[in-house]
């Protein structure tokens, strides 16, 4: 399956009324034919395989002639990663992509945010109310036999269930099933992806007993915080999408240990219908056949009551938008709720935001969905209370305990950029700014890699600053790393199973237990070159001490490093391997990968 980095979708026009032009645009996306007003849409992940269907359908139809010419391109942002980027000013569009004309988050809720943090600065809005596009409900993904241990499908489960069942010492031994170890949510990073700021909402909705209204005040009561804080502490790992946890629930699955990867994922009810048809992460790669899970997943609609994530299409009164850009973006916008296309939103797996399509297949009970639920649907909060809920989550989260293990071999110090700098000088300065994502009482260390790089006899690893409380020493750390110097070779599987092996013999129950591991090459080390000892090293600790993850997750830095080796070594830890094969993305997928913690 393919992991949902960026990725910009570049799309051909069919229409006879345009003539092509050549060249490609920012981020690789194809120029505009000639004659042709181009609108650039922002889309979030999980409905990129669709948008990406119906903008080609219409820069082939006649609809795209209406008024004259309009082309469409579409990239992939997650919506916290967007919303980000327009508080911004949308920097750097050879990394990040064209400026948008159309934003498209999974809800609208991040446009309200984003004009909530628009005006804390004296800007003016630039999200203004827009039509949904199409619509899916947070759901709790849990596989059947757990969600009928809970007394699934006959018994409302919520919340609160899920707390009493993570504070349980028992875990699920206390329903019977000690085989399948303690109760482990999935939840992803409510700064990036929208299901985890919909079930931080929703989980503060349950801790006060409401269903709509939600204010500042009640985010401060004690036992809101308390209840917020207890959720939390039972989250495996956080992430930056969902498509990490439904991917590796699923390459569990396949080798019959789904049941002991996580008991609960917080995704959208379209997430479940695409994992049960045996596409857990939505997209199918060329040549791909779908195999169904083992184990099914059924969706819970939590009984204190959910949101929807409605899918604006937001025409952006952003400075670069021009009005006839704004003009042929209503016209595609117009195309999207013909029913012609709101029947597609279905064929994905969505429910039409145009009520006059009904829903239907493949939103049926069959696929472990409910089309008639959800029955309690949560009001979204003022966009004041959004923002709050984003910075109380940062102190509420679970803790990290994570050790940052960067290579310092030769290659290291070859020039990444045409301001002359080095790999190791982009990586410094992106470690460094990723420092500031932890919060205070995270645990953090640091440690280098390369071959003969110290000691007596020579070792392949120095641990430069011991793993503390980084509040104590984020500025250590910091100036540990400005003071890098490339050296030698690249031990990647010595490093790799030692600082696995460290966490854990020391693990730590309330944290993340976690290994950052940044490499630009592949193993040049003859005295340790078995990748399957490896591998099998960690694949036993994640299977032996399930209850003890320790998790990898590796930066594949630079064309020359070994993305498939990496990408192996992360699916032995049940975590995630991150692509920055171009030096200069490096600090964006810094900044990504810290999100899980």
């Amino acid at each position: 399956m393919r992991r949902a980095t960026l990725l910009v979708v570049a799309l051909s026009l069919a229409a006879s009324a345009c003539t092509t032009s050549s060249g490609s645009g920012a981020g690789g996306t194809q120029n505009a034919p000639k004659n042709c007003t181009t609108v650039d849409v922002a889309s979030s992940p999980e409905k990129v395989e669709l948008f990406a269907d119906l903008v080609k359908r219409f820069n082939g139809s006649a609809a795209a002639k209406e008024g004259g010419c309009t082309f469409v391109r579409v990239t992939k942002k997650s919506s916290g990663e967007a919303m980000q980027l327009l508080a911004d000013g949308w920097p750097d569009e050879a990394t990040n992509g064209p400026k948008p004309v159309i934003w498209s988050p999974a809800s609208s809720a991040w446009g309200a945010i984003l004009n909530q943090r628009l005006s804390t600065t004296g800007r003016p809005a630039q999200a203004p109310t827009s039509r949904p596009f199409m619509r899916t409900p947070l759901v709790i993904a849990m596989p059947r036999p757990m969600a009928e241990a809970l007394g699934w499908p006959n018994t409302p489960i919520g919340y609160a269930d899920i707390l009493k069942l993570a504070q349980d010492p028992a875990g699920w031994g206390g329903k019977g099933h000690p085989e399948w170890g303690p109760f482990r949510l999935g939840k992803t990073n409510p700064n990036f992806s929208t299901s985890a700021l919909s079930s931080t909402i929703a989980e503060y909705y349950a801790a006060t007993n409401k269903t709509r209204d939600l204010s500042v005040e009640d985010l401060a009561r004690p036992e809101v915080d308390a209840f917020a804080r207890a959720v939390e502490a039972s989250v495996v790992h956080y992430g930056d999408i969902t498509l990490t946890f439904m991917n590796n629930l699923y390459k569990n699955d396949q080798r019959g240990a789904g049941l002991t990867y996580a008991s609960a994922v917080a995704v959208e009810e379209k997430s479940v219908i695409d994992y049960n048809a045996g596409n857990p992460d939505g997209i199918t790669d060329p040549g791909e056949v779908p195999r169904k899970p083992r184990v099914p997943l059924v969706a819970i609609y939590p009984k204190e009551g959910t949101l929807f994530s409605d899918n604006p299409i937001i025409v952006l009164d952003s400075p670069w938008v021009t009005e006839k850009q704004k003009a042929a973006a209503r016209v595609f916008e117009k195309y999207l709720q013909e029913p012609a296309n709101q029947a597609r939103v279905l064929t994905y797996g969505f429910r039409p935001g145009n009520a006059a399509v009904a829903v239907g297949a493949p939103i049926e009970k069959a696929n472990g969905v409910d089309p008639d639920q959800p029955q309690n649907v949560l009001g979204v909060p003022a966009p004041a209370v959004l923002a709050k809920v984003l910075d109380l989550w940062a102190v509420q989260r679970k803790g990290a305990r994570v050790l940052l293990v960067i290579d310092v071999s030769g290659s290291m110090g070859e020039k990444a950029s045409d301001s002359g700098d080095t790999k190791l000088d982009l990586a410094k300065q992106a470690a460094i700014d990723a420092l500031g994502q932890f919060k205070g009482d995270d645990l953090v260390g640091l440690r280098i890699f390369s071959t003969g790089i110290s000691g007596k006899p020579p070792t392949e690893y120095a641990d430069l600053v011991p793993i503390g409380p980084i509040s104590a020493q984020r500025e250590n750390i910091a100036n540990r790393i400005r003071s890098l110097v490339p050296t030698q070779g690249t031990p990647l599987y010595t490093v790799a199973g030692a600082s696995y092996t460290n966490l854990r013999d020391t693990y730590d129950d309330k944290r993340i237990n976690a290994v950052v591991l940044l490499t630009d090459g592949r193993n040049e080390d003859p005295r340790n070159n078995d990748l399957d000892a490896l591998l099998n090293t960690l694949r036993a600790g994640s299977e032996g001490q399930a209850s003890q993850p320790v998790r990898i997750f590796p930066i594949a830095y630079g064309k020359d490093a070994d993305l498939n080796v990496l990408r192996r070594i992360a699916e032995a830890t049940n975590a995630a391997a991150y692509d920055a094969s171009n030096p200069t993305t490096i600090n964006k997928v810094f900044t990504n990968v810290v999100s899980n913690f």
